[in-house]
This record gives structure tokens, C-alpha cells and sequence, in this order.
């Protein structure tokens, strides 16, 4: 699927996605443009997505995230999945199986806000919140590698 190559190039981006074409090439041992060859086709095979950035909530104001776990109530499912995506407040949002149908982050300005936010969605879902307290993992990429297995 990748060859090593990719793989480094990948790596290089997701520590670093501003990197300059020249930089990565001379880091992956390769041109420029076979460089800009291989995004390509990357891009083209939907392996990269897109180049994001990264910022700090707390920077913005936000000082407290949650997470929201939402049970809508029968026949809601769509309208609060459009209460979720018209809440700005809302970043990142995820609709799993199991008792909860959406799994969502949310950035407050303050703990008093969480009640106006959750109070809208209240009356089509059941929501269960969680304060997060720290980023132990920050998003990173997959394993592009399979992983070494330790020996004993």
C-alpha cells in the first residue's frame, strides 16, 4: 500500500505539514519533483487528505473542553445531528455504535456555558458530560509501519 518512501514522507509532514517541498525532498533522499510526484498520487488516493492546523483552544479563550456523549430520543437522530453541526462550539464529532450515537469534544469559554449549549440539544437527546483534564495522547498519525513486537 505505501512503500518506504511514502512512509517517510508522511512522517516528515505529520511532524511538520509547512514543510517546503525542497526540505522534504532532501530529507526523503529524493527530487523535488518526484517529491511532488508522490503527494500527488497520494492526494489522488485519498491517503492525505488535506494539511490542517493546529491551535490552541486556550489561546482562543476556550478554557475548559468536554466531552459529550449523545443518546438522541427516538425519532431525533437528525435533528440533533443538525443542532450538533449548527453549534460552533462544537469541534470535532463523531457518530458511533453502541448506547451513545454521537461522541463530541466541546470548547467552553467557562463551565457556565456548557449549560446554555447542552440545554438546546436537552430537549431531543440525553447527553452525558465529561470535563477533560488533560491531552494525554495529542492527535498523532496511525502506525504507518507495522509495529516491533518487543523480544524477550
Amino acid at each position: 500500500m505505501l512503500d518506504d518512501i511514502d512512509q517517510d514522507i508522511l512522517t516528515a509532514l505529520g511532524a511538520n505539514a509547512r514543510m517546503s517541498l525542497k526540505d522534504l525532498a532532501q530529507q526523503v533522499g529524493l527530487s523535488s519533483p518526484s517529491v511532488a510526484e508522490r503527494l500527488r498520487r497520494l492526494e489522488e488516493r485519498d491517503v492525505i487528505r488535506g494539511y490542517t492546523l493546529a491551535l490552541n483552544p486556550k489561546a482562543l479563550g476556550y478554557q475548559f473542553q468536554a466531552i459529550v456523549r449523545i443518546r438522541p430520543l427516538p425519532g431525533q437522530l437528525q435533528a440533533v445531528q443538525k443542532l450538533i453541526e449548527n453549534t460552533p462550539q462544537f469541534c470535532e464529532c463523531d457518530k458511533v455504535t453502541g448506547e451513545d450515537c454521537f461522541i463530541a469534544r466541546l470548547l467552553l469559554q467557562s463551565i457556565e456555558q456548557l449549560d446554555g449549549i447542552l440545554d438546546h440539544i436537552a430537549a431531543k437527546a440525553e447527553t452525558n458530560t465529561s470535563i477533560v483534564k488533560a491531552h494525554t495522547i495529542p492527535r498523532r498519525l496511525p502506525p504507518l509501519r507495522p509495529p516491533e513486537i518487543p523480544v524477550r
